[in-house]
């Protein structure tokens, strides 16, 4: 757990605040700890959500073993972990059903609401810029180029161990030369993101557009995000607000 030197309390207001964060789980006061880089998830928080997961672990698994595995792990299916342990020629043909659908993906890439102008937000203050995806190289490398924001370093599955391993953010603190409780992991999934985060030691931040998520998914996993939000647009005065952000 980062070494948080605030203490937060419900974030519960009749008027309209000056920081509106509707979606906020929690406000935070007194000192401010220093902020010095975040680091994003890409499918789902630096893109719209375009790959159809459902769909891919169907036709990897089949229709009768996704609902028993589903059944058994309603928070997710982990799909590369669990292919890990199959035959090399069954590995060989689920990454095949894999890399199709993300080809589809890229095919459709688009870049969510609020990230270029976060990116914007995040280099005017200096503060460093570090993704994070279990995708491949080629969607990275897609998204650097098409919308000219890069980030470093930019890890893809082809890093081993990938999320939620804490390995790929320790990573890119070492290169960054900060402690993890001076960085933020940003993402859209619990047991991938925000487990990747927590088990760093690192700041944590959900974003849940549709509200997917609540207290009992955070029990059922044991892990509750530092904060969680609706769109990228409030993580702009989350940071504000929370942290101390001078270079």
């Amino acid at each position: 757990m980062p070494s948080i030197l605030f203490k937060c309390i419900p974030f519960i207001h009749p008027k309209p605040h000056p920081f509106p964060l509707s979606h906020l789980t929690a406000m935070c006061t007194k000192t401010k700890t220093r902020l010095r880089g975040v680091v994003f998830d890409m499918d789902g928080t630096l893109t719209v959500p375009v790959i159809d997961f459902s769909s891919m672990y169907k036709a990897v698994l089949g229709e009768t073993e996704y609902r028993r595995i589903r059944q058994e792990n309603p928070s997710g299916i982990d799909i590369l972990h669990l292919i890990e342990s199959w035959s090399p020629d069954e590995q060989r043909k689920a990454n095949e059903i894999i890399l199709d659908f993300e080809r589809l993906g890229r095919e459709r890439l688009q870049i969510m609401p609020g990230a270029a102008e976060l990116c914007g937000f995040l280099d005017s203050k200096k503060i460093r810029r570090g993704l994070i995806t279990r995708n491949v190289k080629e969607a990275v490398d897609l998204y650097h180029q098409r919308f000219e924001i890069v980030f470093s370093p930019a890890l893809s599955r082809e890093f081993r161990p990938y999320k939620p391993d804490p390995a790929p953010l320790l990573h890119i603190c070492s290169t960054w030369d900060v402690q993890p409780n001076e960085v933020m992991m940003v993402g859209d999934s619990l047991k991938d993101d925000v487990a990747c985060g927590k088990r760093a030691g690192a700041f944590t931040c959900l974003l849940d557009e549709k509200g997917r998520y609540g207290s009992a998914d955070f029990t059922e996993l044991d892990l509750e995000p530092d904060f969680k939000v609706a769109s990228l647009a409030e993580v702009h005065s989350l940071l504000e607000t929370n942290f101390d952000l001078m270079p």
